[in-house]
């Protein structure tokens, strides 16, 4: 099969960027692959691309000599925001491909893309015929104007028929497809494959389980990393955080003063992965649904459990009592006492613990399991093409 990949790359590398890497060398294993990556700039030129993305004519133009060049049996948008421009799927549909597209975030249903306002869910842009709240929430880069133009440009492809020129949508989780299909976004839950992400599973060097927990990702309010600060403050429990983000010097000084916290850095993989089996749980405290955490994939892997927040993707992902332990975002003491909990286990329960955190990894997020579901994705998606021009 001969499969394109159209990507937007962030300013800072990401993990939806990971995710096409990760994909595309995959993919390339047992097919022919060609991928297309603009990069989202800053500055001036940064300013012209977010402007000019409610219809690129340059980039759409690109595109469709691409597809008319390399002929592919489907073409596979990830980030369309904002070097690409939706006008790109437009183009695609000209050429008479099926168009798949992975929604990795939501912000064809809100500019936030996190369904987060002031740190608190925010949902009411899916139910509204244009997010006004969104933009007086100024929840795109703290922005009204920017935040409106985001939403306009989605709000005019979603009038103009865009969205409904893809032939299959990758939605990370039964949950996202469920918002998906419920919004005023207008497609329903026909055009939704679900598809978890994946990692490449290392050999496991026996690593002796330590006492203390782990953080790891970005350091950022919605990934409720102030959350944990302060629920730490209160216990003796150890805590290693690895990342790094806007809050960094914010935290630097507040763990100056606790003994019980130490920041570990910026770390590359192989160091996360050793600080993961070498912690007695991960803890995922996000604020928001999350699309498909690739730190709980790589957590499981190594077979270490997961005390994380009730919400999207980890309320699906992680079993409580299982492979990890939930709590109430919206409630510290609830953390507090899954913390408490899982300190009182015995070393054979928390093993118990470690086997089924490692067969949800074997179970649904294996590199071949993967590979498998996108060609039968792709398989879906050319057959119902060929139906829809008969």
């Amino acid at each position: 099969m001969r499969i394109l990949l159209i990507h937007s790359e962030y300013l800072h590398r990401g993990g939806e960027d990971s995710v096409l890497l990760q994909e595309y060398d995959l993919l390339a294993s047992a097919h022919e692959v060609k991928t297309i990556i603009y990069k989202n700039r800053s500055g001036l030129r940064g300013a012209l691309q977010f402007l000019f993305s409610i219809y690129n004519f340059h980039i759409a133009t690109n595109i469709r000599n691409e597809i008319k060049l390399y002929k592919p049996d489907v073409v596979h948008f990830h980030n369309w925001h904002f070097a690409t421009g939706p006008a790109a799927i437009r183009a695609a549909q000209r050429e008479n491909v099926p168009i798949i597209m992975t929604l990795h975030n939501f912000r064809l249903l809100c500019p936030s893309a996190t369904l987060l306002l002031g740190g608190k869910i925010f949902t009411d842009s899916l139910h509204s015929s244009f997010p006004w709240k969104a933009v007086f929430g100024r929840v795109y880069r703290m922005s009204y104007l920017q935040t409106f133009w985001l939403a306009f440009v989605v709000w005019y492809h979603k009038k103009i028929g865009t969205w409904g020129m893809v032939t299959r949508y990758i939605v990370l989780t039964q949950f996202a497809k469920e918002l998906f299909s419920s919004s005023t976004l207008g497609l329903d839950e026909n055009y939704f494959s679900v598809k978890p992400n994946f990692v490449e599973k290392s050999v496991n060097e026996y690593v002796k389980r330590e006492d203390h927990f782990l953080y790891v990702g970005r350091l950022s309010l919605e990934k409720g990393i102030m959350l944990l600060i302060e629920v730490f403050r209160n216990t003796e429990s150890i805590l290693y955080i690895a990342g790094d983000g806007p809050l960094q010097n914010e935290l630097s000084k507040i763990v100056s003063e606790m003994p019980n916290i130490k920041l570990l850095g910026n770390l590359s993989k192989e160091e996360v992965r050793a600080e993961m089996q070498r912690c007695t749980a991960l803890i995922f405290p996000s604020l928001w649904f999350e699309g498909m955490p690739m730190t709980i994939i790589e957590a499981f892997a190594v077979g270490t459990p997961i005390i994380a927040s009730n919400l999207g993707a980890m309320s699906s992902m992680i079993t409580h009592d299982k492979n990890g332990l939930h709590f109430d975002p919206n409630d510290l003491k609830d953390l507090d006492r899954q913390i408490f909990k899982w300190n009182n286990l015995s070393v054979s329960q928390k093993h118990v613990y470690s086997e089924y955190a490692e067969a949800a990894f074997y179970d649904n997020y294996t590199s071949k399991s993967n590979l498998d579901q996108l060609v039968d994705i792709y398989v879906g998606a050319k057959s119902k093409k060929m139906s829809i021009d008969n």
